[in-house]
Protein backbone atom coordinates (compact mmCIF):
# COMPACT_ATOMS: atom_id res chain seq x y z
CA UNK A 1 0.00 0.00 0.00
CA UNK A 2 2.77 2.43 0.96
CA UNK A 3 4.62 1.65 -2.28
CA UNK A 4 1.51 2.50 -4.30
CA UNK A 5 1.11 5.80 -2.45
CA UNK A 6 4.77 6.64 -2.97
CA UNK A 7 4.59 5.76 -6.66
CA UNK A 8 1.48 7.90 -7.08
CA UNK A 9 3.13 10.84 -5.35
CA UNK A 10 6.21 10.51 -7.55
CA UNK A 11 4.02 10.39 -10.66
CA UNK A 12 2.17 13.54 -9.61
CA UNK A 13 5.46 15.28 -8.84
CA UNK A 14 6.84 14.38 -12.26
CA UNK A 15 3.70 15.70 -13.92
CA UNK A 16 4.04 19.01 -12.07
CA UNK A 17 7.74 19.34 -12.94
CA UNK A 18 6.98 18.76 -16.63
CA UNK A 19 4.73 21.80 -16.82
CA UNK A 20 6.34 24.53 -18.88
CA UNK A 21 5.79 27.30 -16.33
CA UNK A 22 7.27 25.21 -13.52
CA UNK A 23 10.31 24.23 -15.59
CA UNK A 24 10.97 27.85 -16.50
CA UNK A 25 10.61 28.96 -12.89
CA UNK A 26 13.07 26.31 -11.70
CA UNK A 27 15.49 27.17 -14.51
CA UNK A 28 15.44 30.86 -13.58
CA UNK A 29 15.82 30.01 -9.92
CA UNK A 30 18.81 27.70 -10.37
CA UNK A 31 20.61 29.75 -13.03
CA UNK A 32 20.35 32.93 -10.95
CA UNK A 33 21.52 31.03 -7.88
CA UNK A 34 24.60 29.77 -9.74
CA UNK A 35 25.44 33.21 -11.13
CA UNK A 36 25.06 34.93 -7.77
CA UNK A 37 27.00 32.35 -5.76
CA UNK A 38 30.02 32.84 -8.03
CA UNK A 39 29.62 36.62 -8.08
CA UNK A 40 29.03 37.20 -4.37
CA UNK A 41 31.69 34.67 -3.46
CA UNK A 42 34.25 36.61 -5.47
CA UNK A 43 33.28 39.82 -3.64
CA UNK A 44 33.64 38.02 -0.30
CA UNK A 45 37.19 37.10 -1.24
CA UNK A 46 37.99 40.70 -2.14
CA UNK A 47 36.49 42.16 1.06
CA UNK A 48 37.48 39.50 3.57
CA UNK A 49 40.45 37.71 2.09
CA UNK A 50 43.15 40.38 2.23
CA UNK A 51 45.31 39.20 -0.68
CA UNK A 52 42.99 36.34 -1.60
CA UNK A 53 40.74 38.43 -3.87
CA UNK A 54 40.74 41.43 -6.18
CA UNK A 55 38.43 43.65 -8.21
CA UNK A 56 39.44 41.75 -11.33
CA UNK A 57 38.44 38.57 -9.54
CA UNK A 58 34.99 40.07 -8.89
CA UNK A 59 34.56 40.86 -12.59
CA UNK A 60 35.62 37.35 -13.54
CA UNK A 61 33.35 35.81 -10.91
CA UNK A 62 30.27 37.65 -12.13
CA UNK A 63 31.15 37.37 -15.81
CA UNK A 64 31.70 33.64 -15.88
CA UNK A 65 28.93 33.18 -13.33
CA UNK A 66 26.64 34.63 -16.00
CA UNK A 67 28.15 32.21 -18.53
CA UNK A 68 27.38 29.25 -16.29
CA UNK A 69 23.89 30.58 -15.66
CA UNK A 70 23.19 30.86 -19.39
CA UNK A 71 24.40 27.30 -19.91
CA UNK A 72 22.23 26.18 -17.01
CA UNK A 73 18.93 27.54 -18.29
CA UNK A 74 19.38 29.00 -21.75
CA UNK A 75 17.31 26.44 -23.65
CA UNK A 76 14.55 26.33 -21.05
CA UNK A 77 13.82 29.90 -20.02
CA UNK A 78 15.41 32.03 -22.70
CA UNK A 79 12.26 33.56 -24.15
CA UNK A 80 9.78 35.38 -21.99
CA UNK A 81 6.26 36.55 -22.65
CA UNK A 82 4.78 39.27 -20.47
CA UNK A 83 2.34 36.85 -18.84
CA UNK A 84 5.35 34.91 -17.51
CA UNK A 85 7.09 38.01 -16.18
CA UNK A 86 6.01 37.46 -12.53
CA UNK A 87 7.24 33.86 -12.67
CA UNK A 88 10.65 34.95 -13.94
CA UNK A 89 10.92 37.71 -11.35
CA UNK A 90 10.01 35.35 -8.52
CA UNK A 91 12.45 32.68 -9.72
CA UNK A 92 15.30 35.15 -9.96
CA UNK A 93 14.46 36.83 -6.67
CA UNK A 94 14.43 33.55 -4.76
CA UNK A 95 17.56 32.27 -6.50
CA UNK A 96 19.46 35.46 -5.69
CA UNK A 97 18.17 35.50 -2.10
CA UNK A 98 19.25 31.89 -1.54
CA UNK A 99 22.66 32.63 -3.07
CA UNK A 100 23.14 35.47 -0.57
CA UNK A 101 22.16 33.16 2.29
CA UNK A 102 24.58 30.52 0.98
CA UNK A 103 27.51 32.95 0.83
CA UNK A 104 26.63 34.27 4.29
CA UNK A 105 26.76 30.75 5.75
CA UNK A 106 29.89 29.83 3.80
CA UNK A 107 31.84 32.92 4.92
CA UNK A 108 30.15 33.46 8.29
CA UNK A 109 33.28 33.01 10.41
CA UNK A 110 35.33 35.20 8.08
CA UNK A 111 32.66 37.93 8.22
CA UNK A 112 32.58 37.85 12.03
CA UNK A 113 36.37 37.83 12.28
CA UNK A 114 36.77 40.72 9.83
CA UNK A 115 34.03 42.88 11.34
CA UNK A 116 34.70 42.08 14.97
CA UNK A 117 31.17 40.74 15.30
CA UNK A 118 29.53 44.03 14.23
CA UNK A 119 27.60 43.83 10.95
CA UNK A 120 27.95 47.32 9.48
CA UNK A 121 27.03 48.95 6.19
CA UNK A 122 29.62 51.74 6.20
CA UNK A 123 33.03 52.21 7.76
CA UNK A 124 36.42 50.45 7.53
CA UNK A 125 34.99 47.03 8.46
CA UNK A 126 31.74 47.21 6.48
CA UNK A 127 30.56 43.88 5.12
CA UNK A 128 27.13 44.68 3.65
CA UNK A 129 28.89 45.51 0.36
CA UNK A 130 29.62 41.80 -0.07
CA UNK A 131 25.97 41.32 -0.93
CA UNK A 132 24.64 44.53 -2.52
CA UNK A 133 25.95 47.66 -4.23
CA UNK A 134 26.56 50.93 -2.37
CA UNK A 135 27.69 54.30 -3.68
CA UNK A 136 31.25 55.41 -2.90
CA UNK A 137 31.81 58.82 -1.31
CA UNK A 138 32.64 60.56 -4.59
CA UNK A 139 29.25 59.67 -6.15
CA UNK A 140 25.90 61.40 -5.71
CA UNK A 141 22.56 59.61 -6.00
CA UNK A 142 21.65 60.97 -9.42
CA UNK A 143 25.13 60.49 -10.84
CA UNK A 144 24.82 56.90 -9.70
CA UNK A 145 21.42 56.64 -11.38
CA UNK A 146 22.81 57.89 -14.68
CA UNK A 147 25.78 55.57 -14.30
CA UNK A 148 23.50 52.53 -13.96
CA UNK A 149 21.41 53.65 -16.95
CA UNK A 150 24.51 54.06 -19.12
CA UNK A 151 26.16 50.80 -18.03
CA UNK A 152 22.98 48.77 -18.57
CA UNK A 153 22.39 50.50 -21.89
CA UNK A 154 25.85 49.41 -23.03
CA UNK A 155 25.08 45.88 -21.91
CA UNK A 156 21.82 45.80 -23.88
CA UNK A 157 23.40 47.37 -26.93
CA UNK A 158 26.10 44.69 -27.04
CA UNK A 159 23.69 41.86 -26.24
CA UNK A 160 21.63 42.74 -29.29
CA UNK A 161 24.77 42.76 -31.44
CA UNK A 162 25.84 39.38 -30.05
CA UNK A 163 22.48 37.73 -30.74
CA UNK A 164 21.21 39.47 -33.90
CA UNK A 165 21.33 36.91 -36.71
CA UNK A 166 20.78 39.64 -39.28
CA UNK A 167 24.01 41.35 -38.26
CA UNK A 168 27.21 39.63 -37.10
CA UNK A 169 26.23 37.41 -34.15
CA UNK A 170 28.48 35.27 -32.01
CA UNK A 171 29.05 31.78 -33.35
CA UNK A 172 26.43 29.21 -32.45
CA UNK A 173 27.26 27.70 -29.06
CA UNK A 174 29.57 30.55 -28.00
CA UNK A 175 26.90 33.07 -26.97
CA UNK A 176 27.12 32.20 -23.27
CA UNK A 177 30.89 32.67 -23.23
CA UNK A 178 30.75 35.93 -25.19
CA UNK A 179 28.04 37.32 -22.88
CA UNK A 180 30.19 36.40 -19.87
CA UNK A 181 33.18 38.18 -21.39
CA UNK A 182 30.95 41.20 -22.02
CA UNK A 183 30.05 41.35 -18.31
CA UNK A 184 33.75 41.15 -17.40
CA UNK A 185 34.54 44.03 -19.77
CA UNK A 186 31.72 46.18 -18.39
CA UNK A 187 32.87 45.60 -14.82
CA UNK A 188 36.52 46.27 -15.63
CA UNK A 189 35.81 49.46 -17.55
CA UNK A 190 32.69 51.00 -15.96
CA UNK A 191 32.01 49.24 -12.67
CA UNK A 192 33.81 51.51 -10.22
CA UNK A 193 31.19 54.22 -9.71
CA UNK A 194 28.06 52.24 -8.84
CA UNK A 195 29.05 48.58 -8.77
CA UNK A 196 27.27 47.82 -12.09
CA UNK A 197 24.22 46.05 -10.70
CA UNK A 198 22.70 45.98 -14.26
CA UNK A 199 19.87 43.76 -13.04
CA UNK A 200 17.38 44.28 -10.20
CA UNK A 201 17.69 40.65 -9.07
CA UNK A 202 21.45 41.06 -8.59
CA UNK A 203 20.95 43.76 -5.94
CA UNK A 204 17.55 43.79 -4.24
CA UNK A 205 17.24 40.17 -2.99
CA UNK A 206 20.71 40.09 -1.34
CA UNK A 207 20.02 43.53 0.14
CA UNK A 208 16.78 42.21 1.60
CA UNK A 209 18.69 39.24 2.99
CA UNK A 210 21.18 41.50 4.77
CA UNK A 211 18.27 43.41 6.27
CA UNK A 212 16.96 40.17 7.76
CA UNK A 213 20.36 38.76 8.71
CA UNK A 214 21.35 41.60 11.05
CA UNK A 215 22.67 44.57 9.08
CA UNK A 216 19.43 46.42 9.77
CA UNK A 217 17.55 49.21 8.03
CA UNK A 218 20.76 51.00 7.07
CA UNK A 219 21.00 48.74 4.02
CA UNK A 220 18.03 50.68 2.63
CA UNK A 221 18.65 54.12 4.10
CA UNK A 222 22.31 54.66 3.17
CA UNK A 223 22.25 57.44 0.53
CA UNK A 224 18.72 56.23 -0.37
CA UNK A 225 20.44 54.14 -3.03
CA UNK A 226 18.45 50.89 -2.78
CA UNK A 227 15.82 51.79 -5.41
CA UNK A 228 18.28 52.85 -8.12
CA UNK A 229 19.49 49.30 -9.04
CA UNK A 230 15.82 48.35 -9.36
CA UNK A 231 14.68 51.23 -11.59
CA UNK A 232 17.73 52.33 -13.59
CA UNK A 233 18.68 49.00 -15.28
CA UNK A 234 15.31 48.48 -17.04
CA UNK A 235 15.40 52.09 -18.23
CA UNK A 236 18.94 51.67 -19.51
CA UNK A 237 18.00 48.42 -21.25
CA UNK A 238 15.14 50.13 -23.10
CA UNK A 239 17.38 52.98 -24.20
CA UNK A 240 20.10 50.57 -25.35
CA UNK A 241 17.58 48.60 -27.40
CA UNK A 242 16.15 51.72 -29.00
CA UNK A 243 19.61 52.97 -29.95
CA UNK A 244 20.51 49.61 -31.50
CA UNK A 245 17.29 49.41 -33.49
CA UNK A 246 17.68 52.97 -34.81
CA UNK A 247 21.39 52.94 -35.65
CA UNK A 248 21.95 49.29 -36.57
CA UNK A 249 18.67 47.43 -36.91
CA UNK A 250 17.12 49.89 -39.34
CA UNK A 251 20.12 49.66 -41.68
CA UNK A 252 20.16 45.85 -41.91
CA UNK A 253 18.39 44.52 -44.98
CA UNK A 254 16.07 41.66 -44.05
CA UNK A 255 14.92 39.02 -46.51
CA UNK A 256 11.18 39.50 -47.13
CA UNK A 257 8.83 36.80 -45.90
CA UNK A 258 7.01 35.22 -48.87
CA UNK A 259 3.63 33.72 -48.06
CA UNK A 260 2.75 30.66 -50.11
CA UNK A 261 -0.70 29.32 -50.82
CA UNK A 262 -1.49 25.89 -49.33
CA UNK A 263 -1.67 24.34 -52.82
CA UNK A 264 1.77 25.67 -53.75
CA UNK A 265 3.16 24.39 -50.48
CA UNK A 266 1.68 20.93 -51.07
CA UNK A 267 3.15 20.80 -54.59
CA UNK A 268 6.63 21.64 -53.33
CA UNK A 269 6.54 19.34 -50.34
CA UNK A 270 8.50 16.10 -50.62
CA UNK A 271 8.33 13.24 -48.13
CA UNK A 272 11.43 12.90 -46.00
CA UNK A 273 12.40 10.82 -43.05
CA UNK A 274 12.08 12.54 -39.66
CA UNK A 275 15.35 14.01 -38.56
CA UNK A 276 16.54 15.00 -35.15
CA UNK A 277 15.99 18.67 -34.40
CA UNK A 278 19.07 20.65 -33.56
CA UNK A 279 19.22 22.21 -30.16
CA UNK A 280 17.85 25.76 -30.06
CA UNK A 281 20.29 28.55 -29.36
CA UNK A 282 21.15 29.06 -25.74
CA UNK A 283 19.58 32.11 -24.23
CA UNK A 284 19.16 33.54 -20.79
CA UNK A 285 17.28 36.16 -18.87
CA UNK A 286 19.94 36.52 -16.22
CA UNK A 287 20.91 39.75 -17.85
CA UNK A 288 18.36 42.58 -17.92
CA UNK A 289 16.88 41.23 -21.12
CA UNK A 290 15.71 37.90 -22.47
CA UNK A 291 18.34 37.16 -25.10
CA UNK A 292 17.26 35.15 -28.12
CA UNK A 293 19.20 34.94 -31.38
CA UNK A 294 16.05 33.92 -33.25
CA UNK A 295 14.41 37.30 -32.91
CA UNK A 296 14.90 40.61 -31.28
CA UNK A 297 15.16 40.17 -27.53
CA UNK A 298 12.55 41.56 -25.22
CA UNK A 299 13.93 44.37 -23.15
CA UNK A 300 13.04 43.11 -19.69
CA UNK A 301 13.76 39.84 -18.00
CA UNK A 302 14.46 39.12 -15.56
CA UNK A 303 20.99 40.96 -13.19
Amino acid sequence: MSKMVTRSAVTRMQAVLQKEMVREFLAEFLSTFVMMVFGLGSIAHMVLGDKMGSYLGVNLGFGFGVTMGVHMAGNISGRMSWKKFPVYVLGQFLGSFLAAATIYCLFYTAIIDYSGGRLTVTGPTATANIFATYLPDHMTLWRGFLDEVLVTGMLQLCLLAITDKGNNPALQGTQALVIGILVVIIGASMGMNSGYAINPSRDLPPRFFTFIAGWGTEVFSTKDWWWVPVVAPPLGAYLGAIIYLIFIGSSIQREPQILETPSTYEDRRTPVLPKTMSHPPMTSSLTPVSVSPDNRPSVLSHP
